[in-house]
């Protein structure tokens, strides 16, 4: 046992989990700095959001701490991988049935864990997502080579995607679809298939999820278009036709961006935080830290970001485990893809979908799972590392 502890300590990726901390903890304090008077106006203590997400950081050590140390070879056992689609798709039973959510976001998204927390099922959903396709991929290329499959080989997982993306689209929950879209494409393309059979796997996503959505929409009709998520499209065209409605929060968001310049007006001292701009500690947070710690707070938050996803890009190229490659391909596009959702609805490239930002906004659900997804990348680093360390003969 001692001997295994410490190779991982001696293996460890120390400058990955550095970022990941730093960025937690920055974070929490730009959450405490935006949701002050949101708390108030919601006749609560001024530190409540804070509060609540530092317990969330609590427990999210302890989901880190289990996906750094459990191999991550084990997530392609056909019994883990049973185990992660029956809890996935129980959670989404368990949404449809008594999900929570809409009169506040549009979307029925949360289920209330024994009176403990909220949770929000489509979180865990893209990480399960990452895990099942890897391992499906990487459990059917041990019989017939990765170039020579083909979309019939793998149809468990195409059906998994299907029943995932069903529930999370009957939540109406528009940025999640895309976002587990978008991962379910990017451990497609790194599982080492020919361009050829990513192709029409990519046309079999898009047929089976466009009819999806066209189904739902059809008989959903009414809780898709709503007023605000119609609103949030006139927005994107052109906000300040419609300054004092549905444009009202982009328009805030760029006077908060404006008025940080390069320096930022100072830490606690946003204006459009007082109210001007709804749930700031949310989707809108990168507004706030724009407004006090200016471009420098920004490209501090974009570059820990970005080391993360160049980290999981860099293991996934270096790696000669297609596993390995996989898992970590997967982590680093959803928090990319992520991050550009958030980025891209606050500065006006895309729609907003009210996508949080990785490990800055606030939110639970987002911190306990992404803190897991670490977890296991670190583990993929910490294995590589091992691999090679044998390879020159030292351990």
């Amino acid at each position: 046992m001692r001997k295994y502890i410490s190779y991982y300590i001696r293996n460890f990726d120390y400058p990955l989990f550095f970022v990941y901390v730093f960025l937690c903890l920055f974070g929490l304090v730009m959450i405490y700095s935006s949701s002050m008077m949101v708390a108030i106006v919601n006749g609560k203590e001024p530190d409540y959001y804070y509060k609540k997400q530092l317990f969330n950081l609590v427990v999210a050590f302890f989901t880190f701490v289990l996906g750094a140390f459990f191999p991550y070879k084990h997530y392609s056992r056909k019994k883990i991988m049973m185990f992660m689609v029956g809890l996935i798709i129980t959670l989404m039973f368990w949404l449809l049935l008594f999900g929570t959510g809409e009169a506040e976001t549009g979307s029925r998204s949360w289920i209330n864990l024994f009176g403990i927390m909220s949770f929000q099922p489509s979180e865990l959903a893209k990480l399960i997502i990452i895990l099942y396709f890897a391992g499906a991929f990487y459990n059917k290329s041990l019989k017939t080579p990765m170039v020579d499959l083909h979309p019939n080989h793998i149809i468990y997982p195409i059906i998994v995607w299907i029943a995932i993306i069903f529930f999370v689209a009957n939540e109406t929950d528009i940025g999640a679809v895309l976002i587990i879209s978008g991962i379910a494409i990017a451990v497609v393309a790194a599982s080492g298939i020919r361009i050829r059979t990513f192709f029409k796997f990519f046309a079999e996503l898009a047929l089976f999820g466009g009819a999806i959505i066209g189904i739902l929409a059809l008989f959903k009709r009414d809780s898709i278009f709503t007023e605000n998520r119609i609103g949030r499209i006139k927005a994107f065209l052109n906000p300040f036709e419609y300054e004092q409605g549905s444009g009202l929060q982009v328009i805030r968001g760029y006077m908060a961006i404006g008025s940080g310049g390069l320096e930022g007006v100072g830490l606690g001292q946003s204006v459009q935080k007082l109210g001007y701009l709804p749930e700031p500690q949310t989707d809108f947070i990168m507004a706030v830290i724009a407004e006090e710690l200016g471009l420098l707070g920004v490209i501090i938050v974009l570059g820990g970001l970005g080391f993360i996803v160049f980290k999981g890009i860099l293991i996934a190229l270096l790696t000669k485990d297609p596993l390995a490659r996989m898992i970590s391909a997967g982590i680093a596009s959803w928090i990319a893809i992520q991050t550009f959702t958030n980025l891209g609805g606050l500065s006006g490239l895309i729609p907003l979908t009210g996508v949080t930002l990785p490990f800055i906004s606030y939110g639970g659900s987002s911190i306990l799972v992404l803190s897991f997804a670490m977890g296991i990348l670190i583990n993929v680093s910490m294995y590589e590392k091992l691999e090679k360390r044998k390879l020159r003969g030292t351990q």
